[in-house]
């Protein structure tokens, strides 16, 4: 293991054009040995705009969420994907704090907006739905399968997140779904891989709406816990 392993930032983007213009400006670009975007197939001109930007734009070959990340990953050249949703709604600089973690030796790490020193966009709310769904299922995640004293990860659902390349094609993601942030977490926890999470400040998104619907996206989830049940584990690699 790279005691300076080599870090490549990617921006998963699909239509968000005012997001990418909030955010690139911001970002620490040359703090990484690579960066390129992966885009969904967006209708608003995000792709044009990051390429006027000089970013390398991959489209995506696959719909999906699974997909986006399998294909993000496949294009890394690096010891190490960080990913990066452009929404303007997280401060571009903590990216930063992806490097030192990884130089830790850890093989996930998570930019969490719940714990300590964190804020969720409904923080300032009396209900707060989308919150109070993570936490649960981040408690469900850990009490089936995390059975070492790394830490509990919290935010397991949010994409703005960092993983070993290696310790990704280790945990064998599936190709299909947008079970895929949950499942780098849970496979992380069966195969009892290294992982951090810091804190980060969520403020509501500057334009658009989510991409993930919370009823249908929340039963899917629950469903790829169910199924996880029964996956074979898969030794790291």
């Amino acid at each position: 293991m790279n005691a300076t392993p080599t870090i490549t930032l990617c921006l998963l983007t699909f239509n968000e054009l005012e997001g990418c213009r909030h955010d690139l400006p911001h970002l620490p670009l040359d703090h990484f040995d690579a960066v390129y975007a992966l885009d969904g197939g967006s209708r608003d001109g995000t792709d044009t705009f990051l390429r006027e930007q000089g970013i390398t734009v991959h489209t995506q070959q696959k719909a999906g969420y699974n997909a986006a990340y399998l294909e993000a990953f496949a294009h890394c050249q690096t010891d190490v994907l960080v990913l990066f949703h452009p929404k303007g709604c997280i401060d571009p600089q903590s990216v930063l704090n992806f490097k030192p973690l990884f130089q830790a030796g850890n093989d996930l790490v998570i930019a969490s907006r719940l714990g300590p020193g964190a804020h969720n966009e409904e923080d300032e709310q009396l209900l707060k739905p989308r919150k109070w769904f993570v936490q649960g299922i981040s408690i469900l995640a850990a009490l089936l399968w995390r059975r070492d004293r790394g830490p509990h990860l919290w935010d397991v659902l949010h994409g703005m997140r960092g993983m070993r390349v290696a310790a990704f094609h280790a945990i064998a993601p599936r190709d299909h779904g947008l079970s895929i942030d949950l499942e780098m977490v849970v496979r992380s926890y069966r195969l009892k891989l290294k992982r951090a999470a810091f804190p980060v400040h969520e403020r509501t998104r500057l334009a658009g709406q989510t991409h993930f619907k919370a009823l249908p996206t929340g039963w899917k989830l629950l469903k790829y816990m169910a199924s996880e049940l029964c996956r074979p584990k898969t030794e790291p690699r």
